[in-house]
């Protein structure tokens, strides 16, 4: 209705126009009127002038308004009444046009928002590896699995591991693949799916690494704990009636010793009855023990958290573990940083741990000169604590390096094989790991990650 408006106003201006340029000829070719001559000339420029002014007016305003089409500055307003003109319908109309353009931005923004907030949330990290070897990070999960590292090309993974690098690249779509994930001194077990994306001829591809390690060490741990519950349950079911009856038999042969005491001969037999029986009683006590030791991995407690002070913890275990040290010629270093670095965990649980990391320690060290322990905790790549227990001894040979965690194992005449294993069970209870490398300069350092 505006347009139709507008043309009509053209039309009217334009027939005055042609009017006074009419009159102008006509009274220029008229003898006498020189005064209405200027007068009808000045009229015609002015009408002119006029319609020149109205048409550049109203492109103005058409031009601004395809210019915040083009530009989206949808807060633009077009007031034609305050022009005059009969163009308030077109004004209106204009203004609608940016609203709705406005709200179509706001509602896609909104969207686009709200994936973008599922896509951070998601708990499976994301990453995207482009057609010229770039990546991107999707989402939290994505940054908090890489930590503080900076990665912007494929190459940039090798620091987590040549063959994590190598699947990353060699991934099919639609493929899934275990892979090795090493990050702060331990290796994590992942598993990798990849899909592709097309977008504007642009081809990436898209890959979720999840890592199951936690749920690994939780099977296995499960699994040696209904063994060592079933193997504790039937020891003790044999042992027991063994232990009473050899007890009972030794109590018999010196009441019947005393009995007999006139006949020596008698009497020097039952006592190496005794003896033997007594041996059997002494070693199934000591069976029965050492069975019961074990019996704590199947009865380990849900950790009781709260926040530590590390530089106290330190303080507590080395009062408790490094007594004798000094005279064993073995040094202590402790180290934390920052200072007040703390740790959300159950002290007594963390407590037991490091006291038997230390006494390892102790016992790699007997005989050696200057040995030296060292106990530090800091902030890993990832945001979360690790500490670390090592020392300068022999270290661990690499033949038995995987079976150090394993329950029941050890290579000590003394050792029960339960003090690495309870380790590993409290990190899992504290969703940590715990884990071990040789140290380039000599000894063992083992790692407990939070």
């Amino acid at each position: 209705m505006g347009f139709d408006r507008f043309g009509i106003l053209l039309v009217i201006r334009l027939s005055f126009i042609l009017a006074a340029l009419a009159g102008v000829g006509f009274l220029v070719v008229t003898p006498g009127h020189h005064p209405a001559t200027l007068l009808a000339f000045g009229v015609a420029v002015g009408l002119t002038i006029d319609l020149f002014k109205f048409i550049s007016r109203t492109n103005n305003e058409v031009s601004r308004f395809l210019d915040a089409v083009r530009y989206a500055d949808f807060g633009q307003r077009f007031e034609f009444a305050k022009m005059g003109a009969g163009f308030a319908d077109l004004g209106i109309t204009f203004t609608q046009i940016l609203d709705r353009f406005r709200a179509d931005r706001k509602q896609r923004e909104s969207e686009l928002r709200h994936l973008k907030a599922l896509l951070e949330h998601v708990p499976v990290p994301l990453i995207s590896v482009h057609s010229d070897n770039h990546i991107t990070l999707w989402n939290n999960s994505a940054r908090r699995l890489f930590g503080t590292a900076q990665l912007t090309r494929v190459s940039d993974l090798e620091q987590f591991g040549s063959e994590f690098c190598s699947e990353i690249i060699s991934i099919r779509p639609g493929e899934r693949i275990l892979v090795s994930f090493l990050v702060d001194d331990s290796e994590q077990r992942l598993t990798i799916s990849a899909s592709e994306i097309t977008i504007a001829s642009s081809a990436e591809k898209l890959i979720s690494l999840q890592n199951i390690q936690s749920e690994l060490d939780g099977m296995q741990l499960s699994a040696w704990q209904d063994l060592v519950r079933v193997l504790t349950h039937e020891i003790m079911n044999s042992i027991t009636p063994v232990a009473s009856l050899a007890k009972t038999a030794v109590d018999v042969v010196e009441d019947v010793s005393k009995k007999i005491a006139d006949n020596p001969e008698v009497v020097k037999e039952l006592l190496v009855v005794r003896d033997a029986v007594n041996t059997v009683a002494r070693r199934s006590d000591g069976l029965m023990n050492f069975v019961s030791s074990y019996q704590q991995l199947t009865r380990l407690p849900t950790p009781d958290k709260s926040r530590i002070r590390l530089a106290d913890l330190f303080a507590d275990v080395t009062r408790m573990a490094t007594v004798d040290w000094l005279k064993k010629g073995l040094a202590l270093l402790t180290n934390v940083e920052p200072g007040e670095l703390d740790v959300y965990a159950d002290r007594q649980m963390v407590e037991q741990v490091l006291i038997n990391l230390l006494q390892n320690c102790e016992h790699a060290l007997t005989g050696a000169d200057l040995g030296q322990v060292t106990l530090s905790a800091r902030l890993n790549h990832r945001g979360g604590i690790t500490i670390e227990v090592s020392d300068n001894g022999p270290g661990i040979p690499a033949d038995i390096a995987s079976k150090i965690f394993v329950p029941f194992y050890t290579t000590r005449p003394t050792g029960s094989g339960v003090g690495l294993a309870l380790s590993r069970q409290i990190m899992i209870a504290h969703g940590g790991t715990i884990s071990f490398t040789n140290n380039k300069q000599g000894g063992a350092c083992f790692a407990l990650a939070f």
